[in-house]
């Protein structure tokens, strides 16, 4: 996959979306936050856009008049490892799924306030940026206080080793490659941590995450529930 960072001194979003009013409302937004914006009306420009002009990120509404955004997340994911976060009216927990597991990074709904999707585009711009170049077998993970050597399998948490079972450290494991502040969905954790034939059993998950949580103390916020969805590994700004 190429790399989505062209220009770090105004990193490039495109906006995939058919309301007028969304590109009128975002366009100066995100230029006076220091972007360049770049507007598709519909899915196929869109991805004509994305393979042109290598955006830094790219915020995509789901219900596009020539294709169904769902359908766009993997053929975008097919060139480009550029964040992509979801803008969407769809407010059901499916929706929500069927996005990040598609390999969407990151999804507001719609209203939204244009603070939280600034700080989320800043995340994400911020877990691609460290991405690059790294290493991904080899790489120490630090979130806070905690840090994890995801070769030798071991984490601390200020300083201190903490004690987990092969379930726990699998599924911390698991947030980590996927970066600070990223879901992943609980059909993904238990896939990963239980393997394909459990990715119906959510209640693994919550006793386990319940674990992990005990033994992370006062560092427990680390672990962030997305209600009906999945978790994060640490804050999102």
């Amino acid at each position: 996959m190429s790399n989505s960072l062209p220009d770090l001194a105004q990193p490039r979003v495109l906006v995939v979306d058919d309301e007028p009013q969304i590109h009128r409302f975002l366009s100066p937004a995100l230029a006076a936050s220091g972007y360049e914006p770049v507007q598709a009306e519909n899915a196929m420009a869109g991805l004509r856009l994305a393979a042109t002009h290598a955006p830094a990120a790219v915020l995509l509404d789901l219900g596009l008049p020539d294709l169904d955004g769902q359908e766009v997340i993997p053929r975008l994911r097919a060139f480009t490892s550029a964040p992509i976060i979801v803008l969407s009216a769809r407010d059901g927990e499916t929706a929500k799924v069927a996005a990040l597991d598609a390999g969407a990074d990151d999804f507001v709904e719609k209203p939204f306030a244009l603070a939280e999707l600034l700080a989320r585009l800043r995340a994400a711009l911020r877990r691609a940026a460290a991405s690059v170049g790294r290493d991904a077998p080899t790489r120490v993970v630090q979130v806070g206080q905690l840090e994890m050597d995801l070769v030798a399998r071991t984490a601390t948490l200020g300083g201190t080793p903490l004690k987990l079972t092969p379930r726990e450290w699998g599924l911390l494991a698991a947030l980590a490659r996927a970066g600070a502040g990223r879901v992943v969905t609980q059909r993904q954790l238990l896939s990963a941590v239980w393997g394909p034939g459990h990715t119906e059993s959510p209640q693994y998950l919550r006793v386990y995450i319940g674990h992990l949580r005990q033994k992370l103390g006062e560092a427990a916020t680390l672990i962030r529930t997305e209600p009906g969805v999945g978790y994060r590994l640490g804050p999102t700004e």
